[in-house]
């Protein structure tokens, strides 16, 4: 007898599925401590294999490759951190002095609302002194989870590199095992698939590169321009902020505007900052993003948000930031096997012509819905 195909109700599939995305996602954030670094390994050894496999190709040792690799990496990584800790220290020595400013512009702000508003000045201090309050406890209570991180975060720091090197070391033994997961008759599609995500995925994150630094060069130009202080830090953690799509973009304006509130005499500062960020953000989704980083892995405003959000709430800072690159290879997968394009197609950001369904009014001619 004919074994007979057991069809599920729709019902059915829909809890097994919510029950499989819940599993995943817990799974996901009790091992974080070691998913994150390897995540990043991997993103990170991906965008570093072609320059393996140039050294290779003029007959370097493959181990000898992946070490010069490695080290040229961390030596520009080490000049980077070199530079914005310089520009820490500065800010670090004029922060007493930018909080006194701070805190005058918080009074005057505090005088103006409660003319306008016809509210006792001593209530709106109340209100502070209680949250700030609550905000000491909150510090004081999350103390010593900080150094718990701060020090996961400096082992991370130092299983990277060893991660990037043996995932590059045994790239041919990973490929040859997605290879023998599939039987031979799907070898030329498994072959196909393999080569074209990687491709596109190198071509995504050496683009996200090329989008940093230019979004970094943009920023700390438009903020030298402007006479804002600590320009190039403030570009360098704006062109990093701006992975996170929408949110991150906020946040970037938003620290050399209270910048500039605080070391200028005058407000017009802050606009011309928020003016030449907006510009640069015209540049950055109009022409940076479609032709550098490519258009073919955008996804939607829906999805970006949902992903950004799921990220913090699984592994905080660090899932913000991978979220976006991670769903972006994920899409890049669905868009090369036929049975998930349909979940690649609801990434993107490609919208479908709009269908009007006719329908008869009473009179008897149609009507567009």
């Amino acid at each position: 007898m004919l074994e007979k195909e057991i069809k599920l109700p729709l019902y059915i599939k829909v809890v097994f599925l919510l029950i499989g995305l819940f599993a995943l996602l817990t799974g996901l954030y009790i091992a974080k401590s070691l998913i994150i670094p390897l995540v990043f390994a991997l993103l990170i050894a991906i965008l570093l294999n072609p320059v393996v496999n140039l050294f290779i190709r003029i007959r370097i040792n493959r181990v000898v490759a992946i070490v010069i690799t490695l080290f040229l990496t961390i030596v520009v990584m080490a000049a980077l951190g070199a530079l914005l800790f310089s520009r820490l220290s500065l800010l670090s020595e004029s922060w007493p002095e930018l909080v006194d400013k701070f805190t005058l512009m918080l009074n005057e702000s505090i005088r103006w609302t409660s003319r306008y508003f016809d509210i006792n000045q001593w209530k709106i201090h109340a209100w502070i002194k209680d949250a700030k309050g609550d905000q000491i406890d909150k510090l004081s209570s999350t103390m010593g989870q900080t150094l718990t991180t701060i020090g996961s975060g400096i082992v991370i720091l130092f299983l990277i590199p060893v991660y990037i090197f043996l995932l590059l070391f045994y790239k041919p033994l990973l490929l040859d095992f997605i290879h023998k997961l599939f039987p031979s008759s799907h070898q030329p599609k498994v072959t196909e698939i393999v080569t074209k995500t990687k491709t596109v995925v190198q071509r995504y994150l050496i683009g996200l590169v090329i989008e940093l630094v230019i979004m970094a060069t943009l920023n700390s130009v438009a903020l030298l321009i402007i006479g804002i202080d600590y320009a190039i830090l403030l570009g360098v953690i704006g062109a990093f902020l701006n992975i996170i799509p929408y949110i991150g973009g906020v946040t970037a304006v938003a620290l050399p505007m209270m910048i500039a509130l605080a070391t200028k005499d005058t407000g017009w500062y802050a606009l011309y900052v928020l003016a030449a960020y907006y510009f640069i953000q015209l540049i950055d989704n109009n022409y940076i993003v479609p032709k550098i980083v490519a258009s073919k892995v955008k996804i939607n405003a829906l999805f970006a948000i949902i992903v950004v959000l799921v990220g913090n709430a699984l592994w905080g800072i660090p899932g913000m930031f991978l979220s976006l690159p991670v769903l972006a290879v994920i899409k890049l997968i669905f868009d090369h096997i036929e049975p998930l394009k349909p979940w690649g197609f609801l990434l993107g950001d490609t919208m479908p012509p709009i269908i009007k369904i006719k329908r008869r009014s009473k009179k008897g001619t149609k009507e567009a819905i």
